[in-house]
C-alpha cells in the first residue's frame, strides 16, 4: 500500500445524493425517517450539522464541489453552463497522486469534456450535457415551460414499479459495485502474479470513486416497497408556510416560476410528496448500504473513507417552496458525513460547504497546496474530521440561475446568515436559535452592525452589476449555440435529424472482451472473474 507520513493511504468513496435535504435524514433527527445505513454510517464517524452547496442547483453545485471553487470563479452560473476542460478538478489531482479514479452516475457536466478527470466513467449522464436549459435573464420573470419545474410534478406524486430515476440509479448502483469488484479482482491478480508482464497486473494504488445517485430528487415517485415504508398518518406538513404577501421577492419570483403562487396544492397532495420523498431518502439508503457491504465484501472497508453528501437539499414545502433555487435552510444545506480511518465519532456545530470537499481530498490522499493548477475557495476538513479545532466558521453560495435578474448572494457565518440580492431588500437570519428563518433580522435595531459589516463585505466581493452583465453574456452565446446544434438545415433535411450533435456520454463497452468468448479459455475466465479466487477461500 502507498504510504503517507502517517501511513498507508485510504481510499475514497463518495456517496452523492440529488436534492437530498438533510433534515429528512435519521441521522439529523428526523422523527420518522428510514435511513439505517447513513445512520450507522454517522454513528461511526463525523457528522457535519452547517454544511451547505455553494448554489442551490443541480450543475453549478456539482462543478464547485468537482473544482473546488465558487461559480462566479469559472461562471458555472446554471443547468445549462460550460464545465471547462480547463479547470482541474479532485479527479485531476487524484489521479496525479497516483488514485485510481471513477465516476458512476450523474454529474451533470455541460460541454464536450465529460470526464473531467476521472480515469473510468462507467454510466452515462441522466440530464442532456448541452445548453438546452439555458435561461434568459433579460426576460427573467417569464416562466420557462419546456424544461422548469411545475406544481404538476407535485400533484402526481405517489407509486410506480418503475420510472427513469429509479432505472437510472438501480444502473448506477450496479456499475460502481462492479467497478469495485474489478478493482479487487485485479488487485488479487496483481499480488498473486509471478509475472510482471500479466495484463492484470496492478500497483498498490488507492481508489477514489464517487457513486452519484438521481434520488431523491423530484418527480416524487417511489417502488412500492418504499413507498409502504411509510403511512399517510405520520406524515407531517411543512412547519411554516407564512401568507403570501409575506415572501420575499425573491421568493416571490421563485414561487411564480414553479408556479407555487397560483396553482393550489391541497394537505392530501403535500402529504404524498413529502411521504414519496422520504420513499426515496430510503430508497437512496438502501444504495449506501449496497455500496458498503460491497467494500467489504472486497475486504477495502477498513481502509476506505467513506463520505455521504448531496448537491443541494430540497424545500419540499417547507415556506411555501418546493425544489431548490433559494438559500433557506431546506434548500441549501446538505448532509455531509464522512467516516474512515482517522476520523473521530462525534459532529461538527463550523459551517463549511462543498468547496471544502477537494482540499479534503487532497489531505487524504497526502497532497497539499503545491499541487493546485488554480486557486481553490475551500480548506481541508480533515482536521474537523479528525476531532481537532477549526477556527474556520463559514460558508459562501451564489446564485446565478433562472428566476433572478442578479446574483444571489449568501453568507453563512457563525450562527448568522445574510443573503443579498442588488435589486431585493437584504435579509439576516440566526439559523441556530430560529432554524425556520421567520424572523429576518436586518432590520432590527440589535443588527445593525452586522448587517452593515455584511453589506460592505458583499461589496467589496461582489460586484454585482458586472457579474449580471457576464451571466447575460454567456446566457446569449449558449442560446445561439444551442440553436444552432439543433437546426437541420433544409440541405441536409432528408439525410439527418435535428439534434445530432450531442456532447452526451456514451460509457466505452468491448463485448468482444466480456464474459465468456471464443478466444478465451473459459476456466480461466471464470477463475479471473471469480472473488475472492479459490486459493484465497477458507
Amino acid at each position: 500500500m502507498q504510504q503517507t507520513p502517517n501511513g498507508p493511504r485510504p481510499n475514497i468513496v463518495v456517496i452523492m445524493a440529488d436534492q437530498l435535504a438533510p433534515q429528512f435524514t435519521g441521522a439529523y433527527g428526523h422523527a420518522i425517517a428510514k435511513t439505517p445505513h447513513i445512520d450507522k454510517l454517522a454513528a461511526r464517524g463525523m457528522r457535519f450539522d452547517a454544511a451547505y452547496c455553494n448554489s442551490p442547483l443541480c450543475a453549478p453545485s456539482r462543478f464547485a464541489f468537482m473544482s473546488g471553487q465558487l461559480i462566479s470563479r469559472i461562471a458555472a452560473y446554471d443547468n445549462a453552463s460550460e464545465f471547462p476542460a480547463s479547470v482541474p478538478t479532485f479527479a485531476h489531482y487524484l489521479r496525479t497522486l497516483g488514485y485510481r479514479t471513477c465516476l458512476s452516475g450523474k454529474m451533470h457536466f455541460v460541454g464536450p469534456d465529460q470526464k473531467h478527470g476521472f480515469e473510468d466513467r462507467v454510466t452515462t449522464d441522466i440530464y442532456p450535457s448541452d445548453f438546452a436549459w439555458t435561461p434568459d435573464w433579460e426576460a427573467h420573470d417569464e416562466r420557462i415551460d419546456k424544461w422548469y419545474h411545475n406544481m404538476a410534478t407535485v400533484k402526481e406524486s405517489g407509486v410506480a414499479q418503475a420510472t427513469f430515476q429509479i432505472d437510472y440509479d438501480d444502473e448506477v448502483a450496479f456499475a460502481a459495485k462492479r467497478w469495485l469488484f474489478d478493482f479487487a479482482r485485479s488487485k488479487s491478480a496483481s499480488t498473486n502474479s509471478e509475472s510482471g508482464n500479466d495484463p492484470t497486473r496492478l500497483d498498490s494504488a488507492p481508489f477514489a470513486l464517487v457513486a452519484s445517485f438521481i434520488h431523491p430528487h423530484d418527480p416524487y415517485v417511489a417502488r412500492p416497497e418504499w413507498w409502504n415504508l411509510y403511512t399517510d398518518d405520520e406524515i407531517d406538513m411543512p412547519a411554516w408556510v407564512p401568507p403570501l404577501s409575506e415572501h420575499d421577492p425573491f421568493s416571490r419570483r421563485v414561487m411564480d416560476g414553479i408556479e407555487a403562487s397560483t396553482v393550489p396544492l391541497t394537505d392530501i397532495e403535500i402529504k404524498r410528496a413529502r411521504r414519496a420523498y422520504l420513499a426515496n431518502v430510503s430508497y437512496f439508503d438502501s444504495k449506501v448500504g449496497e455500496l458498503i457491504r460491497t467494500l467489504e465484501e472486497i475486504n477495502e472497508l477498513e481502509n476506505t473513507i467513506v463520505i455521504v453528501t448531496a448537491d443541494h437539499g430540497d424545500m419540499l414545502g417547507e415556506r411555501g417552496l418546493w425544489y431548490k433555487m433559494n438559500f433557506f435552510e431546506h434548500s441549501a444545506r446538505v448532509p455531509l458525513i464522512i467516516a474512515g480511518p482517522a476520523v473521530k465519532t462525534g459532529d461538527v456545530a463550523n459551517a463549511c460547504s462543498l468547496v471544502d470537499l477537494l482540499p479534503t481530498f487532497l489531505d487524504i490522499a497526502g497532497g497539499d497546496e503545491t499541487l493546485l493548477g488554480e486557486p481553490v475557495d475551500g480548506r481541508s476538513l480533515m482536521p474537523l474530521a479528525r476531532g481537532e479545532q477549526d477556527p474556520v466558521d463559514e460558508a459562501i453560495g451564489e446564485y446565478c440561475a433562472e428566476m433572478t435578474p442578479y446574483p444571489v448572494i449568501m453568507i453563512r457565518r457563525g450562527s448568522l446568515k445574510y443573503i443579498h440580492c442588488d435589486c431585493d431588500p437584504p435579509q439576516l437570519y440566526d439559523v441556530t436559535n430560529d432554524p425556520l428563518e421567520k424572523n429576518n433580522l436586518a432590520e432590527h435595531a440589535n443588527y445593525q452592525q452586522q448587517r452593515a459589516a455584511f453589506a460592505a463585505e458583499v461589496a467589496d466581493r461582489w460586484n454585482g452589476e458586472q457579474l449580471r452583465q457576464q451571466v447575460i453574456a454567456t446566457q446569449k452565446s449558449r442560446r445561439a449555440l444551442y440553436a444552432a446544434m439543433t437546426t437541420t438545415p433544409a440541405t441536409t433535411a432528408n439525410t439527418r435529424t435535428a439534434s445530432t450533435d450531442h456532447w452526451d456520454y456514451n460509457p466505452p463497452a468491448d463485448a468482444s472482451q466480456q464474459y465468456v468468448r471464443n478466444h478465451m479459455d473459459w476456466t480461466v475466465t471464470a477463475q479471473r472473474y471469480r472473488f475472492p479466487p479459490t486459493d484465497k477461500q477458507s
